[in-house]
C-alpha cells in the first residue's frame, strides 16, 4: 500500500467545489480544505505505487482550477487508529 500526502493551489473560482471532485477520484481515501499557501490537501491510499502518477498527474492535477500540487510519498505511516484495530483483533 502506498500512501501520498497532495498538496493543491486552486484558482479562486475552484474553491467552493474542488473539495468534493477530489473526494470523488478513486484513490484519494480525504480530501480538506486548508489555510496557509495551499488550498487544499489530499490524503491518497493506493494499492500500487504504480497508480500514483496516474492518480496525481492524470486525474487530480487536471481537474479545472487545480493551479499547482506538491506531492509528499509516506515512507511510513503511523495511525492510532491502525493501531486500535490491530489490538482490537479477537476481542
Amino acid at each position: 500500500m502506498t500512501h501520498a500526502i497532495v498538496l493543491i493551489q486552486a484558482e479562486g473560482t475552484a474553491l467552493a467545489t474542488l473539495g468534493g471532485e477530489l473526494a470523488g477520484i478513486e484513490g484519494v481515501a480525504e480530501a480538506y480544505s486548508v489555510t496557509g499557501e495551499w488550498d487544499f490537501v489530499a490524503i491518497l491510499r493506493l494499492r500500487e505505487q504504480d497508480t500514483l502518477a496516474q492518480v496525481v498527474t492524470g486525474k487530480l492535477s487536471q481537474l479545472a482550477g487545480v493551479r499547482r500540487t506538491q506531492t509528499m510519498v509516506a515512507f511510513e505511516v503511523y495511525s492510532r487508529h491502525d493501531l486500535e484495530a490491530m489490538f482490537s483483533v479477537g476481542q
